[in-house]
């Protein structure tokens, strides 16, 4: 039998004050640091929600706010180093700065861009204006040399300014464009910069106008965008003359002037009426003699078309009807009588019946030849005496030029009144043509010729009318040579959108149903659009998008605008200058026919060309309802005066004038 294991007794656990005390302390230390870290949580909780709320009243929302114990830290990417600075600023008025660490980063700073460049040049008769900006290098000392020498006189006026930076694409072909602009244009504004050039100027005749058009626009650098407006004033038109004829070679103008486009297009209109074709040059100007000019002169050609052959001349307020010798007696009476009834009050009318011609003219004549190779003239014929024959020869030689002029004359002194004045009218309006004849006689001065400009048939029948006087008999045939015109292939706005008008009533550009892919059917319309426009250099067109009503409203307006664009594209892929184009969509909103049914649809679906800048033409006169509104003089960036109402300083009552010196037998 085993003896049994023995149990171990341990003696009983007395609580010493030792032992309580140290107990005591253990346990104060655990309540301790539960509070602390109690206390820490609570801390934190409110340190991060007080920086958070002052920040974001601030508006600053890219910060993160976190803490971690008493310490605050900030992170997040500040734009800018102030923005960064302003933060730690805010968090440093709510906590304490030593408890703020700053983890924010800054985004870097980006290379700094160089300035835009840009130079206006204003020239004027009070010299060159230098403005702008110009990069580095020798662009500033050779521009300031340049306009030195186009003005040499007059102080450059240089407000030029340079930066250390590198010219951009494009400067120096701009520069050198705006630089040979501002040597053609002696009143201008030019302003330059890389990617476009503008250019403001004036011109002294619309005959310049036309010619610096082309030529700017012939000169411009590939794939930089042009803008010119070149304005002409308006001609001061003295004498204001106006002739219509009529005779065997039809109804037509040889001087047409008006006061403004309204009184041209009456004035066409009338014209119209009386026989007259093809495109009729009147030109609008200043120095009318009556506010009734318009009134007047379509009285005056409504009395021509009622008779065979006839011709009126209005010459200022003075007015001359010369019937042919083919007219009767009682028809011209009755003419001539309408007419001086139905001319406004300030004009003052002499008619003339045309003898028949029993037997050859007298033998009293004076005759010049001017040679249109060499510019030779060659006087021959009757003078009054040695003063006239100096006269004569001093005053071609001014004309012609020295050495130019061949004087064979014989003289009589029994010539009739007046020869001397009308030898040298007619010398004057001879040196209008390039080459031609002119004929001088008793009852009568012939100008015939060849001339490479449209206005100098109006020109010599201006000179004409003024120096022989109302009354006196004239003839102008002169025939207009296009090849002799330098201008002539440099057709006006108007006239371009006129052509572009013809060409579309020929045929219609269109395009594959719903879409803006032109038709393939439409490439000849195409085509003849841009032979048209390649002649219009520097033209500022509208190209109009029009739709039917079908679909919506936005629809259309989307669809319209492509199909605008997709025609401006394809006449710029058929080498057409279109930087003075643009393209609008007007969808539905100017139907010119019934969307009701299908053939007013396709009317709608079509595409139009307006010149940009031109005015609305004015509603014609009840009389006056064919007249064709053209906008020419708007269109070419000229001033308008349509709507001056300032008062008229012509007469309002007849003028009394001595009574004519008889005619020598």
């Amino acid at each position: 039998m085993k003896n049994p294991r023995p149990v171990l007794q341990l003696p009983p656990l007395r609580l010493t004050p030792t032992l309580l005390a140290w107990a005591a302390f253990v346990a104060a230390a655990l309540v301790s640091a539960l509070i602390a870290f109690g206390a820490s949580l609570i801390i934190e909780r409110v340190s991060t929600s007080a920086v958070r709320s002052r920040l974001l009243t601030e508006g600053i929302t890219w910060v993160d706010v976190s803490a971690d114990g008493l310490q605050v830290h900030l992170s997040g990417t500040a734009p800018n180093e102030a923005a960064r600075f302003r933060v730690v600023n805010l968090t440093a008025g709510l906590v304490d700065n030593g408890r703020i660490r700053d983890g924010m980063e800054v985004i870097p700073v980006k290379a700094v861009q160089a300035p835009r460049f840009s130079l206006e040049m204003l020239r004027n008769d009070d010299g060159i204006q230098l403005i702008g900006l110009l990069p580095e290098g020798g662009a500033k000392d050779e521009l300031m040399a340049m306009a030195e020498t186009l003005q040499p006189d007059i102080a450059l006026q240089d407000m030029l300014e340079t930066a250390s930076y590198p010219a951009p694409e494009g400067w120096e072909a701009a520069l050198a464009y705006g630089v040979a602009a501002l040597k053609k244009l002696p009143r201008s504004k030019i302003s330059v910069a890389a990617d476009k050039v503008a250019i403001t100027a004036i011109a002294a005749s619309d005959a310049e106008k036309r010619s610096l058009e082309a030529s700017l626009a012939a000169d411009r650098p590939e794939g930089l965008e042009v803008s010119i407006e070149i304005s002409a004033p308006r001609p001061v038109i003295t004498p204001f003359t106006l002739r219509f004829v009529k005779d065997a070679g039809g109804a037509r103008f040889d001087a047409c002037s008006a006061d403004s486009d309204r009184a041209r297009d009456r004035i066409i209109a009338a014209a119209a009426r009386a026989g007259a074709t093809g495109r009729i040059v009147c030109t609008v100007g200043l120095g009318v003699p009556s506010p009734s000019w318009a009134e007047a002169a379509a009285a005056g050609i409504a009395a021509v078309a009622a008779l065979p052959t006839a011709t009126v001349t209005f010459k200022d307020a003075d007015v001359t009807l010369l019937a042919g010798s083919d007219v009767a007696q009682a028809d011209f009476d009755r003419v001539a009588g309408d007419l001086e009834a139905g001319l406004p009050d300030v004009f003052s009318l002499e008619a003339t019946l045309e003898k028949k011609a029993d037997a050859v003219a007298g033998p009293a004549e004076f005759t010049a030849v001017l040679n249109g190779e060499t510019g030779r003239v060659e006087l021959r014929g009757r003078l009054t005496d040695e003063a006239q024959r100096a006269a004569v020869d001093s005053f071609a030689t001014s004309l012609f030029g020295t050495g130019k002029v061949y004087l064979a004359t014989r003289l009589d002194p029994g010539l009739p009144d007046g020869w001397p004045v009308r030898v040298l009218a007619g010398l004057e309006a001879l040196a209008e043509l390039k080459e031609g004849n002119l004929v001088v006689r008793a009852e009568t001065v012939l100008v015939s010729g060849v001339t490479g400009s449209q206005m100098a048939k109006a020109r010599i029948s201006q000179v004409l009318s003024d120096e022989l006087g109302q009354g006196e008999t004239f003839r102008v045939d002169v025939r207009y040579d296009e090849a002799l015109d330098p201008i002539a292939s440099v057709p006006t706005p108007q006239e371009c959108a006129e052509d572009v008008a013809e060409v579309l009533k020929r045929g219609k550009i269109t395009f594959t149903p719903g879409s803006a892919e032109i038709d393939a059917g439409a490439n000849g319309v195409m085509q003849a659009l841009a032979d048209v426009l390649t002649r219009c250099p520097g033209a500022r067109m509208e190209i109009a998008g029009h739709t039917d009503a079908q679909g919506s409203d936005e629809g259309n307006r989307a669809l319209s605008q492509a199909r605008a664009e997709a025609v401006l594209l394809a006449l710029q892929g058929r080498q057409v200058d279109v930087s003075g184009f643009v393209a609008k969509g007007y969808g539905e909103a100017v139907p010119i026919a019934d969307n009701a049914d299908e053939g007013g649809r396709e009317a709608n679906r079509r595409i139009e060309f307006h010149l940009i800048g031109a005015a609305a033409p004015a509603a014609p006169d009840a009389d006056d309802a064919t007249t064709a509104a053209t906008g020419a003089d708007t269109a070419a960036g000229g001033p308008d005066f349509s709507a001056d109402t300032s008062p008229s300083v012509a007469p309002t009552e007849k003028t009394i004038r001595p009574k004519q010196r008889p005619k020598a037998d």
